[in-house]
């Protein structure tokens, strides 16, 4: 400044404007280097980049020097550049000098801000590539950094005005602390449910959940900081808060769909009146048909028509080519009889875990299951209806009528 002096002096600068046309050389000059490097970052440091991005085989550069994270990067170079000219541009003028310095660090810790959460969005977009994390509710934990990050970039925004410490910035807030925690309460409990969501691995998006309580039946969409979207299979879309995940109760069945086999249980309730023994014809006849192959009797040589309608469902879920009858569990077994009939229950999983196919399986072997009953002297518990008592009027209607 002082050899800038000397050369206005010897122009023929009057002295009483010496100062003010210092500091407007020197301003014009920032002007300029500014512009510059506002151009050369830009236009050819940022086609660098991303000529070496387009080379790279690895992902993670795209996502952490994306167009975002580089143009967040030329705004905060540029008022450095002229914090540090601060000095020479204001000599004399102290004021407006302190008032310029904390309005330019107000500026540079805003866009230092966005700059961090464009990498961390960064770090975010890039893990839901990574295998074994795309389907992790990551979306909580980046909002709450995200949050944090904007907090921090508050007390230091504050403590920059102030010309405070930050920490004893920080310090003052801890008796608001009961004020910010009902503030932000469901975005802590969030937090906190997410982690446990996270860590336990008991939610993901794209799994089936049930949670009787709130009527939700669907494919989780979207895991965030205060809500778990999930979309039902009406097509309609509930919300629920991630705490509600950890404090009730919820069924997840993405351990079915990764078994590769879904349970069907279900039970026919046969009329009790109908379970008696078989006769050697009848049973002949059975065999002829092929229903059922050499069966146990009692002592007395007799065999119940229950029983071997029983064993003829076994082996007809068990060659069932959609069945897993040798990986899990097939069963048909007896309940507690009801006043409805003697309830059968059909124990097994099919092979198909998809809604359609697993009910189109399940009502074939039903279709069949029902339709052979009759066969075996059973009938099926039915109470009546219009038409029996129509028909018994029918027969009876002579009597009736006398009565």
């Amino acid at each position: 400044m002082n050899q800038l002096d000397d050369l206005l002096t010897a122009i023929g600068i009057p002295e009483e404007e010496m100062a003010w046309t210092t500091r407007m050389i020197i301003l014009l000059l920032v002007l300029v280097v500014t512009a510059g490097v506002d151009y050369f970052c830009r236009n050819v440091v940022t086609r660098i980049i991303q000529k070496i991005i387009r080379k790279t085989e690895t992902k993670w550069d795209d996502y952490l020097l994306s167009d975002q994270v580089l143009n967040n990067l030329w705004h905060l170079v540029l008022p450095v550049i002229v914090f540090f000219f601060i000095p020479a541009i204001l000599h004399g003028l102290p004021t407006l000098e302190f008032y310029v310095s904390k309005v330019l660090l107000l500026y540079i810790t805003a866009v230092s801000v966005r700059l961090t959460c464009s990498l961390l969005k960064g770090v975010y977009v890039g893990s839901l590539s990574v295998r074994g994390l795309e389907n992790h509710p990551l979306k909580g934990l980046y909002q709450m950094l995200k949050l944090a990050i904007i907090f921090v970039g508050v007390i230091v925004g504050i403590s920059t005005m102030l010309s405070k410490n930050p920490l004893t910035i920080l310090t003052g807030f801890g008796a608001a602390a009961t004020v910010l925690m009902l503030v932000f309460k469901d975005s802590i409990l969030g937090l906190v449910a997410g982690i446990q969501l996270t860590v336990n691995n008991m939610l993901r998006v794209g799994d089936w959940i049930t949670i009787p309580s709130r009527n939700a039946n669907g494919i989780v969409r979207e895991v965030s900081l205060t809500t778990v979207k999930i979309q039902n299979y009406d097509n309609t879309i509930i919300t629920v808060p991630p705490y509600t995940l950890v404090s009730e109760s919820f069924q997840n069945w993405r351990g079915m769909q990764l078994s590769g086999g879904r349970r069907v249980m279900r039970a026919i309730n046969i009329d009790m009146n109908t379970i008696r023994f078989m006769t050697d014809p009848e049973t002949a006849r059975l065999r002829e048909l092929g229903l059922i192959q050499d069966e146990a009797s009692d002592p007395a040589g007799r065999i119940v028509n229950l029983h071997l309608f029983r064993r003829y469902v076994e082996h007809y879920i068990s060659s069932h080519p959609k069945v897993l009858s040798k990986e899990m569990l097939t069963m048909i077994r007896q309940l507690d009889p009801t006043t409805q009939g003697l309830p059968v229950q059909l124990y097994f999983f099919t092979s198909e875990t998809e809604w359609k196919s697993y009910e189109t399986i399940a009502a074939d072997i039903f279709d069949h299951v029902i339709a052979i009953v009759n066969e075996f002297g059973l009938r099926i518990f039915q109470s009546p209806t219009g038409t029996d008592i129509t028909s018994l009027l029918n027969i009876n209607g002579n009597t009736l009528t006398k009565a």
